[in-house]
């Protein structure tokens, strides 16, 4: 772990030559999730995916965690990598920090693909409710439950009962890495971020995704999403929960693809 104030050591998987496209995981994720995706896109482009601070690989760190550490973190990333500028994919809270990073320095962002996510918690979301989900999370890891046993009821919310069991164990073994502080941290930091993104204010190309079955955050949430970018599309995967890119890849690394070669990202 590094001291405290020293920004923590990121793992990254990096594929290919070209326009930059970094790919964020969920909050029970890891780069691995990924790996299906940098597949397709190495050939055509520089395609990363990170293990963000406290997962995976990646280094855990001092202190309680700031939502806003992420984009500090991307910022690192692409100026590491000498890349003006990336196009960002973000599953579930992945695509909540890669709207952040947006918000923050839109001039660092050629175009945004956001998957199974939303813009923010709004007012109705009250501080009681978040204290209590964050309680319902934590409570479990604390009394020495481990990631692995929490793992497989967990999944069984976030996927499509169309999903097949090698999916669904993919998903069991991504959790099982699970940094318990970390994971911890970030569940309070992400659900007590009052933040809500300015969608109408984000003209970057955007690419929404979602699962049709994803009961996390539905296709009705996608939809108000993509009504508000003033530059978005709209897909919605059939058979799909809220790990799309896991459940339906070559669907989901159809829509994908066309889109970044709609934005001039792939060669």
């Amino acid at each position: 772990m590094p001291a405290a104030g020293t920004a923590p050591r990121l793992a990254c998987d990096v594929v290919g030559a070209g326009a930059l496209v970094v790919c964020l995981h969920g909050i029970g994720g890891n780069r691995s999730n990924w790996a299906r995706q940098l597949e397709t896109l190495g050939g055509r482009c520089r395609a990363v995916a990170w293990d963000a601070r406290g997962y995976g690989e990646s280094d855990d760190y001092e202190g309680p965690l700031d939502f806003g550490d992420f984009a500090a973190d991307l910022l690192r990333l692409l100026d590491h990598l000498g890349a003006e500028r990336g196009h960002l994919v973000g599953l579930s809270m992945g695509g909540r920090i890669a709207l952040d990073f947006c918000e923050r320095h839109p001039e660092r962002v050629a175009s945004l693909v956001l998957c199974d996510t939303f813009p923010g918690f709004d007012a109705s979301f009250s501080a009681e409710a978040r204290d209590e989900f964050i309680r319902s999370r934590r409570e479990p890891l604390l009394r020495g439950v481990s990631p692995r046993e929490m793992a497989p009821d967990v999944a069984k919310t976030l996927v499509s009962p169309s999903t097949g069991p090698e999916i669904t164990e993919q998903l069991v073994e991504s959790m099982a890495r699970l940094h318990v502080e970390s994971y911890i941290k970030a569940t309070e930091a992400t659900t007590r971020y009052e933040r809500v993104a300015d969608l109408a204010a984000i003209a970057t190309p955007t690419q929404v995704i979602v699962g049709a079955d994803d009961r996390l955050t539905p296709p009705s949430i996608s939809e108000q999403m993509a009504a508000a970018l003033p530059d978005a599309r709209l897909a919605v995967l059939e058979h799909a929960g809220h790990l799309s890119n896991l459940e339906r890849p070559e669907a989901f690394d159809t829509v994908l693809v066309a889109f970044l070669e709609e934005v001039g990202a792939l060669a």
